[in-house]
């Protein structure tokens, strides 16, 4: 170990956990040879040495199960680069169904699983009772076998890590605290330790169950809170003979699998235990908290139920060990919005060890190349409302978080706990309607209208089918009324505005004052960094409509390029309420309430009027394929002018109903058919792009255009009413998967399931395809463009 902290290094990693370690590897791998790992006690002292450390590796997305498949890869020839065995044992997972609705969940995975090049299978209760023996498998419908999963001594693989890494000059200092972090004119400086001072130019921050702390060192906010993990060890018993698969029984909150002879019993029980930031402080080193046997005996009570032999086993420990949790259940990766040069590899919710891998080696590509290796957008560590990072709010959410980790994956799921955050304007007035409420980045949106009780959960026709059928039909026949009130909002001012514009964006945003603009906003890579709209208010006023989750990362991404340009950028997402009015009632509707003259202006144009009295600026533009316009008002107007609207006929209309129609019309969203791993091209979206250049990611979409890149979005309509396409399913093509879908829904006005999907085969259009279902196989038929008036005549009026 280095002795003397040197006065400089390009990147100072912060915690000696699996992450840490990790990215140091990845690091010094990609040639940061003078990177350093500072560890405040030990390496793996955290949580880190008392994970279970199962690394299984499918995920519900391709990148997330991309990023464990390299973890298993990187374990298993980590002794073979070190010599340091890292304990891989690979023995395969069985996760098991006790009821009808996880038997069609894990059919889904498995499902899955074959569209990420995963073996899985399904297996019955029989053949699940004999892979394992001692479980009482009366209750079980059935199974799925995943041969390639294992687990390894996270201890030794840290050790394999550092070892490899220091070999290739990087350095580990332990038994050094970090103090203070550095930083000028919002970027990362140096940091200050218990042994002195180093100046850098990045941080990981990798500091696991201090991440928030450590990060408000820097002026970040970093949303994550410990939790109580709780596992049983027991001494050995019979019938435990080497190593076992690990028995996922999640309809009991439970996971099992070997110890030295005898059995490991984990458990995410429904509700954990939050632990209050401070409690654990510097002094806790391979520390444990108190056994509760009050907290762990209802999942004991299903323990026993599961593994009869358990009864006579004689108990080693019940281990408590701290693990963290983000909002939403998963990591943080990435640079932080607040903070330039420090970037985040933290919040892993219990999945460290299979993540640590992967995400270490992504994460030191974004530190080294400004980008990780392949979309992460759901990982992204500027993807939570500030509201979150309240102590109040995670001590609320994170419990529930742990609790979700076997949770069934139903179609509308929302959390419970931590809601009503930020309302929006007309928060009264919809729930007065009946509005049924999901959160997006801290805000309450309608979902759907007229519930009159809780909806149930389940993967057949949904409780809210005809409630949306009857907003859809308000839209196609009369109006309805859609807000968009959460959307981000960027105001651009200054005489630099539309230089500005042009260089960030790849549409032309040099139109005309009272134009509407989409544009794609792209990286060097010529993928996709955002989607927006932007109106051109005046010649040196542009305001930028953002996706609802993106307004903290795209404001950062445009402050970031903003440089050298004399332009001004404000946040004024609360300032704004904005209703899509729309149907082929609006034009009365509008001329009714006092603005006749929107009905002059034309697709694509904005432009002044009053409604009820109060001043608003209208777009006529359409996200749900139906004339009409986006309304922008101050948000405390937008009572008199729902009112006016409605009182003329308007009905109020949810999420569910503007995806269903979105679809429909093979409108593409950030985050399923758009991100950084896609093009306009791949989209069907290069229309919308400046073919001169002179923008951001100019000359990599003409290197895509001239080697012959193509539109790989589909929209797919299936043949049977009934069935419940959700995302992710595989698209067969004569018995091979040529694809997967990305958004789905039913299409009222289409009458069927209707789906957009992404192909890596080209196919005609009306081809017919399958879709995997639960691992059953619907037909189906492929169309180029839009399922629903395609050629958009109903929504230009």
């Amino acid at each position: 170990m280095a002795q003397t902290l040197p006065a400089h290094a390009s990147v100072v990693v912060i915690g000696g956990g699996i992450m840490g370690c990790s990215t140091l590897y990845h690091l010094a791998k990609m040639g940061v040879s003078d990177a350093i790992l500072l560890e405040r006690n030990a390496l793996t002292s955290g949580t880190t040495w008392h994970s279970a450390a199962q690394v299984r590796a499918l995920r519900h997305s391709q990148n997330l199960t991309r990023m464990i498949q390299y973890s298993v890869d990187l374990y298993s020839q980590l002794e073979q680069e070190t010599g340091q065995n890292v304990g891989w044992i690979q023995k395969g997972s069985l996760s098991i169904a006790t009821n009808p609705d996880r038997l069609i969940h894990v059919k889904r995975q498995e499902a899955l699983a074959h569209a990420y090049g995963i073996d899985a299978v399904s297996v019955s209760p029989e053949e699940a009772k004999e892979r394992w023996p001692l479980m009482n498998a009366d209750d079980v419908l059935g199974a799925v076998w995943s041969p390639d999963d294992g687990r390894v001594s996270p201890s030794d693989v840290c050790a394999a890590l550092i070892k490899a890494a220091k070999g290739l000059g990087a350095k580990l200092f332990e038994r050094t605290g970090v103090t203070g972090i550095l930083t000028e004119n919002g970027r990362i400086k140096g940091v200050e330790t218990t042994q002195g001072t180093v100046m850098c130019d990045a941080i990981a921050l990798c500091t696991g169950l201090w991440s928030r702390e450590v990060g408000a060192m820097a002026g970040a906010e970093v949303p994550a809170l410990a939790c109580e993990h709780f596992y049983l060890l027991t001494k050995p018993i019979d019938g435990i003979v080497g190593n076992t698969p690990t028995l996922s029984d999640h309809d009991n909150h439970l996971y099992i699998r070997d110890d030295s002879g005898g059995l490991l019993v984990g458990c995410f029980e429904p509700m954990g235990k939050p632990i209050e930031p401070g409690r654990l402080d510097g002094s806790f080193e391979f520390g444990l908290l108190p056994e509760d046997w009050d907290h762990f005996e209802p999942m004991m009570m299903n323990a026993l139920h599961r593994l009869p032999a358990l009864e006579n086993a004689e108990v080693k420990m019940l281990l408590n060990g701290p693990e963290s949790f983000t909002p939403d259940g998963t990591f943080m990766l990435g640079e932080t919005a607040e903070t330039k040069g420090l970037f985040l590899g933290c919040g892993m919710n219990s999945v460290g060890i299979a993540s640590g891998g992967g995400a270490g080696m992504n994460l030191a590509h974004a530190i080294v190349h400004g980008h990780t290796a392949y979309d992460l957008g759901e990982a992204d560590a500027k993807r939570f409302a500030p509201i979150f990072n309240s102590v109040e709010h995670l001590m609320a959410r994170a419990p529930e978080i742990l609790g979700t980790h076997y949770d069934i994956a139903y179609p509308g799921k929302q959390l419970s706990t931590a809601r009503n955050l930020r309302a929006l304007p007309l928060d009264s007035e919809y729930r007065a309607a009946g509005a049924h409420m999901g959160q997006f980045y801290g805000w309450e949106r309608p979902l759907y209208f007229g519930k009159t009780e809780e909806p149930r959960m389940t993967f057949e026709r949904p409780d809210w089918f005809e409630n949306v059928k009857a907003e859809v039909a308000a839209a196609h026949e009369s109006a309805a009324i859609f807000d968009a009130s959460p959307f981000g909002k960027i105001e651009v001012q200054g005489p630099d505005a539309e230089a500005f514009l042009l260089k960030t964006c790849a549409g032309f945003l040099g139109r005309a004052p009272g134009s509407v603009i989409y544009t794609s906003v792209l990286n060097e890579r010529g993928t996709f960094e955002s989607d927006i709209t932007a109106q051109r208010i005046a010649e040196d006023h542009y305001r930028l409509f953002v996706g609802t989750a993106a307004i903290k990362r795209d404001l950062a991404w445009f402050r970031r390029h903003s440089e050298g340009f004399d332009v001004t950028l404000t946040d004024s997402t609360e300032d704004y309420a904005v209703l899509g009015l729309m149907g082929p009632e609006a034009a009365r509707i509008v001329a009714e309430c006092g603005a006749p003259e929107l009905n002059e202006l034309g697709y694509f144009k904005v432009g002044p009027a009053h409604i009820a009295g109060k001043h608003v600026r209208a777009a006529r533009m359409s996200y749900v394929g139906e004339a009409g316009w986006e309304i922008t008002m101050k948000a405390e107007n937008a009572s008199a002018v729902y009112a006016a609207l409605t009182e003329a006929g308007a009905k109020p209309a949810g999420l569910f109903a503007q995806t269903s129609m979105r679809i429909e019309k093979g409108f593409c969203a950030m985050g399923h058919e758009l991100d950084g791993d896609t093009t306009p091209i791949a989209t069907g979206l290069d229309f919308a792009t400046r073919k001169k250049g002179g923008f951001i990611g100019a000359e990599a979409l003409a290197e895509a255009r001239e080697s012959g890149a193509i539109n790989k979005v589909v929209s797919i309509r299936l043949d049977d009413e009934n069935a419940m396409p959700l995302g992710h399913e595989p698209i067969y093509f004569e018995g091979e998967i040529v694809g997967q879908t990305s958004s789905c829904a039913f299409g009222y006005r289409v009458g069927k399931p209707v789906a957009l999907g992404h192909t890596h085969t080209p196919l005609e259009d009306g081809a017919r395809v399958q879709i995997d279902i639960a691992r059953t196989l619907f037909d189906a038929t492929i169309v180029h463009g839009p399922l629903f008036d395609p050629d958009g005549t109903r929504m230009k009026g």
